[in-house]
């Protein structure tokens, strides 16, 4: 994974905000950081099984981490609005009230930057 940020707490976040799963949340980290791949990749990046990666991948399509792709490959949405929208449907599975979560609202702020560097061929800002 291509990330200067600390990756276990913005796991653990996923985790406890957004009932991630631990592998779920490795899957989603891997995929926002390092751009669109299949379940193959994901599980020889993360040493999981294929399924494994494959049966996460597809439950966070379901949880709206990520986007429908053909293939088995899996791609994440921007994750301001992903980190909201997973939250919001977690919210709805839960009976929870909905309402601003300033920890949700900066994963999605942490991981803008590495998102945006890994769907960015020349990437010339410092």
């Amino acid at each position: 994974m291509k990330m200067n940020v600390d990756s276990s707490q913005i796991e653990n976040l996923l985790v406890s905000e957004i009932r991630l799963t631990p592998i779920q949340a490795k899957i989603f980290l891997l995929v926002v950081t390092d751009g669109k791949m299949n379940a193959e990749k994901i599980s020889k990046s993360l040493e999981i099984s294929t399924d494994d990666a494959l049966d996460n991948s597809k439950k966070l399509m379901d949880l709206g981490a990520f986007i429908d792709m053909p293939d088995n490959e899996f791609e994440a949405m921007h994750p301001r609005f992903t980190a909201v929208n997973m939250y919001r449907k977690m919210c709805e599975r839960e009976q929870i009230e909905f309402k601003k979560n300033l920890k949700v609202d900066n994963i999605g702020v942490v991981l803008e930057k590495p998102y945006d560097d890994a769907r960015t061929k020349y990437n010339n800002k410092k």
